[in-house]
């Protein structure tokens, strides 16, 4: 089926924009901790010039919901429920932790995806991540933020081998160091759209889209304690 998606991602230092048409993704990105309100609507009309797309062609419009810096969340989600109510879009909310997952895919291959951002305050926003045959992420862990030192007091080993994203891992090296998982380094420092998108149309297949009205961000800083899903003791 025919899918027009754009995503935008400012949610860390990275201000990105993405458009999926069909299986073609047209995309900007740019490191600019401080920009991102400059930024980000020239990428989107870069984005859709490009592709010769409209807004009000698009089935949904995504987002990065978070976690991440309070206010790149914050404006992320703004200027995205200002282009879907214009385009009277439904949205799509994606995790940053899950969109840095499929970047870690997309730059290496990797289907079992270890993710620390830096939150600030001695704290990581935290969450694993393991490719199905379909493409789609099963969340591991409940995502959470949490010390570092708490973290490896918690996780256990488990056997499989783990890619490492996120700046948490760098910032906090000397107390992840003794996390009882098989890491790798991997290539993934932030989440960016393009890989928001392709988590996006996963979920643009399964009708969970929200209404502008109802989308809303997520900062986990009222969720302190890592927890196992249920089922994957």
């Amino acid at each position: 089926m025919s899918v027009k998606i754009l995503a935008l991602d400012t949610a860390t230092e990275n201000c990105s924009v993405a458009l999926l048409v069909d299986d073609q993704v047209y995309c900007r990105s740019e490191v600019a901790p401080r920009d991102h309100t400059k930024k980000i609507l020239p990428m989107v009309d870069e984005v859709l010039k490009e592709a010769g797309v409209t807004l009000a062609e698009l089935d949904a419009l995504a987002f990065g919901r978070g976690p991440g810096s309070f206010t790149g969340v914050r404006i992320g989600i703004g200027i995205a429920q200002g282009l879907a109510y214009g385009a009277e879009l439904p949205m799509i909310a994606v995790s940053t932790l899950e969109a840095m997952a499929q970047g870690s895919f997309r730059a290496n291959g990797a289907t079992q995806v270890a993710c620390a951002i830096d939150a600030r305050m001695s704290e990581v926003y935290w969450g694993r991540y393991s490719r199905e045959e379909n493409g789609e992420w099963l969340a591991v862990d409940a995502e959470c933020v949490i010390p570092p030192t708490k973290l490896t007091e918690q996780i256990v080993a488990d056997g499989s081998q783990w890619v490492m994203a996120g700046t948490g891992w760098d910032a906090y090296a000397d107390q992840l160091e003794t996390l009882a998982l098989n890491c790798v380094q991997g290539d993934i420092l932030y989440p960016d759209a393009q890989d928001v998108v392709q988590v996006a149309k996963y979920m643009l297949e399964k009708g969970q889209t929200v209404a502008v009205e109802e989308s809303s961000p997520v900062y986990l800083r009222d969720n302190v304690t890592w927890k196992k899903l249920p089922g994957r003791e």
